[in-house]
């Protein structure tokens, strides 16, 4: 019988890519008291999450909050731009760019799914020159949008934003970039108003530190001007009601009022970083990836994304040997280690598992999770060229933090 009781000694390594450990710091802050939504106190704390929001995106531009998942922001995206038939062009590079095209499609868009053939488009990023060639045959204007995913969580290769902006200007075509970065966000850079996108979706759960349930949209002028002639259906998910109530801190509906206490305490955390800001938040993302990487190349096993120039600083997918079954490597693992690693999804399902190393991490967390990773790799039977552990623990030693947690004294 399934028990929800499950307590073993010691904290669960929980290092899939998102949902992500949440820090004390912020569990303290989502047990405040409920207040008002309709309130004076609430229009403070709106105004709060609000305008960091927009500096974890870094845009001047309005973020919308839903209480939603990921998911909901991704329809939000497509309801408020586009309209019954619209032609978008969405790239392929993993299960949740597939999942976001499965989606339009269902809404009644008319699709076209661009991207390398077979597994090969798994393992990269978006090629940015594909897109700039579709957009330049497509003289009469019929793609509305370009859709493209930052961080493909089920690969471990983000994709190069400007290169794709700079593809679209360069075809002189009129669609919009939206981007999904709900992985990407916190952890791997991102820019949204210096690199020119015009909706991006992202999720409480993953660099926020948050548990689900928060998602959001970050819009540009332009996108807000086609919002207003966009025909798809949508009440929940319409920006102008959303955007025109956020001026003085309130959301026109019930918002998840104790998760945006999180939020701000999420926000604060990641806007100090020891004082270096998010610039800092990326580099400690880099470091670690840089780490776990490192492990891998140790053991003698593949990397899920074949392009060094786009490595993920959020996840790493490690590849399994022909015949190994990396689903039941990971469940070896769980049962024995109490360590929770990624599936393969999608073309990948049972070919590699994912390790997440982003949010609420250290050096130590990360080499225990390898320590787990290498036991449960040779219990399985998994021949191994050496030590990753010893690999990732070389790699913290010999690369400094790039912000000391704590003077020496």
């Amino acid at each position: 019988m399934l028990t929800l009781d499950f307590h073993p000694t010691g904290r669960h390594f929980l290092q899939i890519p998102g949902p992500s450990p949440v820090p004390d710091r912020i569990l303290r802050a989502m047990s405040l008291p409920t207040i008002d939504h309709r309130g004076p106190e609430f229009a403070l704390l709106g105004k709060r999450v609000l305008a960091g929001m927009q500096r974890i995106f870094q845009t001047k531009h309005p973020v919308v909050i839903y209480p939603a998942s990921g998911t909901g922001a991704w329809e939000a995206a497509l309801a408020n731009t586009l309209s019954p038939g619209d032609a978008v062009l969405m790239y392929e590079t993993g299960h949740f760019a597939s999942l976001w095209n499965r989606m339009a499609t269902r809404l009644g868009l008319q699709t076209e799914f661009l991207g390398l053939p077979g597994v090969e488009g798994w393992r990269r990023g978006v090629q940015a020159d594909l897109i700039e060639k579709r957009l330049r045959e497509d003289s009469q204007h019929r793609i509305k949008a370009v859709c493209v995913v930052h961080n493909e969580t089920s690969t471990g290769a983000t994709s190069d934003i400007k290169a794709v902006r700079k593809a679209i200007d360069a075809a002189k075509h009129p669609a919009l970039l939206m981007v999904d970065s709900i992985s990407g966000l916190a952890s791997a850079e991102y820019r949204h108003d210096e690199w020119g996108v015009d909706v991006c979706v992202s999720g409480s759960q993953k660099g926020l530190m948050l548990p689900p349930g928060i998602s959001f949209n970050a819009l540009s002028p332009k996108a807000l001007e086609v919002s207003k002639n966009a025909k798809l259906p949508k009440s929940f998910w319409a920006w102008d009601e959303m955007v025109e109530m956020n001026k003085t801190g309130y959301f026109p509906y019930t918002p998840n009022t104790n998760l945006l206490y999180g939020l701000a305490e999420a926000c604060d955390m990641l806007l100090e970083e020891q004082q270096g800001g998010l610039d800092t938040v990326f580099a400690r993302h880099q470091r670690w990836a840089e780490g776990v990487r490192a492990a891998v190349r140790a053991w003698g096993l593949e990397i899920q994304c074949a392009d060094p120039s786009v490595y993920s600083p959020v996840l790493t997918g490690v590849v399994m040997p022909d015949g190994v079954d990396a689903d039941k490597v990971r469940q070896l693992i769980y049962e024995r280690f109490d360590l929770s690693l990624g599936t393969g999804l999608g073309k990948v399902k049972g070919r590699m598992f994912r390790i997440g190393h982003l949010g609420d991490c250290n050096d130590l967390t990360l080499v225990a999770a390898l320590g787990g990773c290498e036991m449960g790799l040779k219990l399985s039977g998994v021949k191994l060229a050496g030590s990753g552990v010893q690999a990732a623990m070389d790699h913290f030693a010999s690369h400094a933090s790039a912000v000391p947690l704590k003077k020496a004294a």
